[in-house]
């Protein structure tokens, strides 16, 4: 079955409502059934729901994303494809740092080849399951040349480490199934029926997974929507969906077009804008809800202005008591964007959240206990080794450890294992007894990590750690220690939530988690914040307001998308992802100027501004006798004169008192005195450039600002 669900269509009601259907109406065992998500958040909702719908017999389905699935049939059957079940898995950082040193293990300067181009073109060879010997087949230039030998000497280390990037769960997973054909017939026969969400963001590995598991009974239901597949970057393969009915020509096609999120107007906004792509199966959205508001079309000066508009906006809305700050999402088309809405957003003192910014589990301090953690479950693991051998400070600087790498390459052995071969006096005078000894307290102390793994739960594990490595004391010695041992104290919160479970299994199912947690994975919809995040992120998410800006051409849609048409049908699935995320009110904004990646320009308005019907939007010249425009006006900064367009204002005139002049002097209760630079008018306000003492030129919004004249 194919399931074609608009966006708001509720189809993550359909495909609990139908687990629940197939247990208690065709009396289907839990067991025999597999539910495949692509968030930890997405599989979380799902399992409350069929909680609720099924009681404890909830826990024998298999549900969980792709990545969460493979991870466990890995560590159950992956010993007969030669793999660990003691692997770790290598996030980005990870994956990047193993890259790194495979370019320079194969002789080129990581400097004018970039390890991430690489680990891109390795990335996308691994999600068609092309090894690296087939990779190195079919390359041609030199640069294919490069990138296969690097490629080979990666997946070496990966092999050398008892280590699995993320590709490569989908990837040997497949393989397992593929040469260990009894293995595959297990589990083909215990899973009677297959159901995958959000079936247009698969890729090749896991459209062939999903054949693989539904090969026997052929009950495989997906659920998705073509005009949502937004994730190319990430190998995500839209004829997986498009070509479903092909593959199976015998699935039933449902088609989900009521829409139980969004406005009239927002619902028909997003439908014009979809409805020029090529790449889509046809789909007539509707919806019993209200017209709604019209979508806001707004322009500013700059970014600056914009930002202020969006602060602006959410006040007004919540001083209106129309929403709450967690009501409003701020979206943008990459994180750089993010900056000046920060700025703004802090400015105010208006509580905000970013998705996708340094994530929790990325900070230093949260790898460096993890990266012990992982050492100790699994000591062949190099990065992790790398990563905390001098972390604290032990006197094992960068040549010994290169040193170590090189005589343990000799010996033929692991670099932890080298390390257990050393004496005082340095084997075969490698070291001397000054650099033997730090390498020797260090493989002392991590072999007694290693002993205790199994035997202590992970958040015992943890306490251990911290401990034996005095890292606590470590992390208090930085200006900013407090706030790092706060983050460690978190992470051991999150290793208390694996403490009900077998020692055995404690640290394992922890570990694995941490690696496979993504970003919106921590969004918490109860935090009375705004939300700021890339359009690629809110996926999935829905809130009363939406926000988006950098509604210009080069910007949104990118400027990579002009030279492809392919690419430019997925800058507008994504506007039409971010308007639909969307229950009462849309801001479109852009700026007539931006400073964006280190130039200055001046874009036109963004094509999708022009897709929407005129009676759909705020538009006009700001004559009384038209509708009002949400604009905010343009004036240069400085020049005291109306830049091109004339500006627009609001409904609401402009109800603030300007009592201030270039050259005042004015006092400010956190940036102290300064003077007057400038005053330019803004919606419904005023924008103030003062120039403080020892502070510099700051920009300010007057009603937020409190202004005190002096002098």
């Amino acid at each position: 079955m194919l399931i074609l669900a608009g966006p708001g269509s509720g189809k993550t009601r359909v495909i609990t409502h139908r687990i629940a259907y197939l247990v208690k109406v065709c009396g289907v065992s839990p067991r025999h059934i597999l539910a495949v998500t692509f968030t930890n958040k997405a599989a979380k909702e799902m399992a409350e729901r069929l909680e609720s719908l099924l009681g404890p017999s909830v826990n024998e389905l298999t549900l969980g994303t792709f990545h969460a699935i493979c991870a466990r049939i890995l560590r159950q059957r992956g010993h007969e494809i030669g793999i660990d079940p003691q692997f770790v898995i290598y996030d980005d950082e990870d994956q990047l740092n193993l890259m790194k040193q495979s370019v320079m293990d194969v002789g080129l300067d990581p400097k004018r080849y970039s390890p991430r181009t690489f680990l891109t073109h390795v990335s996308t060879a691994k999600s068609q399951l092309i090894t690296p010997g087939q990779y190195a087949e079919g390359a041609h230039s030199y640069f294919e040349k490069m990138v296969a030998q690097s490629y080979a000497r990666y997946d070496q280390l990966l092999g050398q480490s008892k280590a699995l990037d993320f590709d490569d769960l989908l990837m040997k997973t497949v393989q397992l199934f593929h040469e260990c054909r009894d293995t595959l017939l297990r589990f083909q026969t215990r899973y009677h029926h297959v159901l995958v969400d959000e079936f247009q963001d698969t890729n090749i590995s896991q459209y062939a997974l999903t054949k693989q598991l539904a090969g026997k009974y052929r009950n495989i239901c997906v659920v998705g929507d073509p005009d949502q597949s937004i994730y190319t970057w990430r190998q995500a393969d839209i004829r997986n969906i498009l070509k479903f009915e092909e593959d199976y020509p015998d699935a039933k096609l449902v088609v989900l077009e009521q829409n139980y999120r969004s406005t009239k107007t927002i619902l028909e906004a997003a439908q014009r804008i979809i409805s020029l792509n090529v790449q889509r199966k046809q789909k007539n959205l509707w919806t019993d809800n209200e017209p709604g508001a019209p979508v806001a079309s707004v322009e500013t000066y700059d970014e600056q202005e914009e930002a202020q508009f969006v602060v602006a906006e959410v006040e007004k809305l919540v001083g209106e008591g129309a929403v709450s700050p967690k009501d409003c999402v701020v979206l943008y088309r990459v994180n750089a964007q993010s900056r000046a809405l920060e700025e703004a957003f802090l400015r105010f003192g208006i509580p905000y959240r970013l998705i996708g910014g340094t994530r929790f589990y990325q900070r230093r301090e949260v790898k460096d206990i993890i990266a012990y953690l992982r050492l100790a479950y699994n000591p062949h693991d190099i990065v992790s080794l790398r990563r905390i051998i001098n972390v604290p400070q032990r006197g094992i600087g960068q040549r010994t450890m290169d040193d170590l790498v090189k005589w343990a390459d000799e010996k033929g052995s692991a670099v932890y294992d080298a390390l257990g071969l050393i004496t005082g006096q340095g084997r075969d005078g490698s070291f001397s007894s000054r650099g033997s000894k730090p390498l020797r307290d260090f493989y002392t102390m991590m072999k007694s990590l290693v002993d205790k793994n199994k035997e202590l739960s992970a958040s015992e594990m943890m306490e251990l750690v911290i401990e034996r490595t005095g890292y606590q004391t470590y992390v208090l010695g930085d200006e900013d220690g407090e706030d790092r041992w706060e983050n460690i104290q978190e992470l051991a919160t999150v290793a208390r939530e694996y403490d009900h479970m077998d020692v055995q299994e404690s640290l394992t199912s922890f570990l694995e988690g941490v690696a496979l947690v993504s970003d919106i994975d921590s969004y918490n919809e109860n935090s009375d914040s705004v939300t700021l995040t890339t359009l690629h992120q809110a996926k999935g998410l829905e809130f009363p307001v939406v926000f988006m800006v950098g509604m210009e051409e080069k910007v949104f849609p990118h400027a990579r998308a002009f030279d492809d048409p392919m690419e430019m049908e997925e800058e507008r699935r994504l506007c039409y992802v971010g308007v639909t995320r969307a229950k009462k009110r849309v801001y479109l904004v852009r700026a007539a100027r931006r400073t964006f990646l280190g130039s200055t320009n001046s874009n036109p308005p963004s094509r999708f501004l022009a897709d929407i019907p005129p009676n759909l939007v705020r538009r006009g010249s700001g004559r009384a006798e038209t509708k009002p425009v949400w604009t905010a006006s343009v004036w240069r900064s400085g020049s005291g004169r109306v830049a091109d367009h004339p500006p627009v204002v609001l409904a609401a005139p402009l109800a603030v008192k300007l009592d201030l002049k270039p050259g005042d002097h004015v006092r400010h209760e956190k940036f102290g005195d300064g003077v007057v630079v400038n005053a330019s008018p803004l919606t419904n306000d005023y924008q103030v450039t003062v120039a403080f003492q020892g502070v510099g030129v700051k920009k300010l919004i007057l009603t937020y600002a409190r202004l005190e004249k002096i002098g």
